[in-house]
């Protein structure tokens, strides 16, 4: 029996001791494995690891958070999803963010805020010194985090570009929303649609109008026009359907084809109206989402939608986090990751 399993039949507990003499190693070389892992070799750092796996070794975290006034934790503002929409985007990015934290050692910790008052929580956590840093993603209502928490020292990056200030100095990583907004207008004309509405959020929406500007650009390199064919509506299934039926009333010669929408909840809502009307999606109404959410992958016949790179996003604000908790130089504060089109049946003519 090995003491892994001692250890859950109520054996004897390894301790750092107990994996350095197993590894061969010393107590500071195991907790460098622990917390600097990029200060040792790799066959070293393998070969404690290693150990540490056999003996099911697991620090005191609360020990450890008193020698080096360290929490391990990140901090992470979570918001519920709003009631009539099916965007469930940050739950995919919590969830590639919770294993890609994991591999540093460190954990995430979520609270939660008043929506008008995009600073509550912050505060509370910072006096209780309960996180070692922030992940900030409600850059869509600017950034006024950014500059509060720079003024009391705290470590952050944003999922989300400085919107208010491009030349904010703050670590971010962002999904180029105009290179989606052109990638879903761009495979509507391919499949020969002449007509291509855009369905979008309020003007005051920062990442609804970086959309917007992809279908705006794509069609005027198309020459194709654009006049009255964008419209702005809230984020809700309901009101994306009676936005679509009043778009697709015109059944003249130079009626609509085609959405290109700034969601998938939108896009569901035009699917909605093409139900109620008896039009085919793909035959004869080309649709297309934003955000690829369980939505779009379970509704029929299928929504084609833009796939941000959530995995990836996670990567980049773990790796720049590292950096900055380290105190290393980041070279580069702003990095822009570019989307992806996953097309279903909802596009497509054949």
């Amino acid at each position: 029996m090995t003491e892994t399993h001692d250890r859950q039949a109520g054996g004897p507990v390894p301790t750092l001791a107990t994996v350095a003499g197993e590894a061969g190693v010393s107590r500071q070389t195991v907790s460098n494995a622990l917390n600097n892992p990029e200060l040792l070799k790799a066959d070293t750092l393998e070969r404690v690891q290693a150990v540490i796996d056999k003996l099911g070794y697991t620090p005191n975290r609360a020990a450890r958070q008193l020698r080096t006034r360290s929490s391990h934790l990140i901090g992470l503002r979570f918001e519920q999803a709003e009631e009539g929409t099916s965007n469930a985007l940050m739950d995919r990015f919590l969830h590639s963010l919770v294993e890609t934290t994991a591999r540093t050692g460190h954990h995430v910790l979520l609270f939660s805020g008043d929506p008008s008052d995009p600073l509550e929580g912050y505060d509370e956590l910072l006096r209780s010194t309960a996180v070692d840093a922030f992940v900030v993603t409600d850059t869509y209502a600017g950034t006024p985090q950014a500059g509060f928490l720079q003024r009391r020292g705290a470590p952050f990056v944003t999922f989300g570009r400085p919107w208010d200030d491009p030349a904010a100095d703050h670590a971010w990583v962002d999904v180029d929303g105009a290179a989606g907004g052109r990638l879903a207008t761009e495979h509507l004309i391919e499949q020969g649609h002449e007509r291509i509405a855009w369905l979008g959020w309020e003007k005051s929406s920062r990442i609804g109008e970086d959309r917007r500007s992809g279908w705006t650009g794509a069609l005027h390199d198309a020459n194709r026009d654009t006049f009255g064919l964008g419209v702005r509506i809230t984020d809700n299934v309901d009101a994306a359907r009676m936005a679509a039926h009043s778009l697709l009333d015109d059944t003249g010669p130079h009626r609509i084809t085609g959405f290109a929408c700034a969601s998938d909840t939108i896009g569901i809502g035009v699917l909605h109206a093409c139900a109620e009307r008896g039009l085919r999606p793909g035959a004869d109404v080309g649709v297309v989402g934003f955000d690829d959410s369980l939505g779009a992958q379970v509704i029929w016949p299928g929504l084609t939608s833009v796939r941000q790179p959530l995995e990836q996003v996670a990567v980049e604000l773990v790796a720049i986090l590292h950096q900055v908790l380290s105190h290393k130089p980041i070279e580069d504060h702003g990095k822009m990751l570019t989307p992806s089109l996953v097309v279903r049946r909802s596009s497509m003519r054949q």
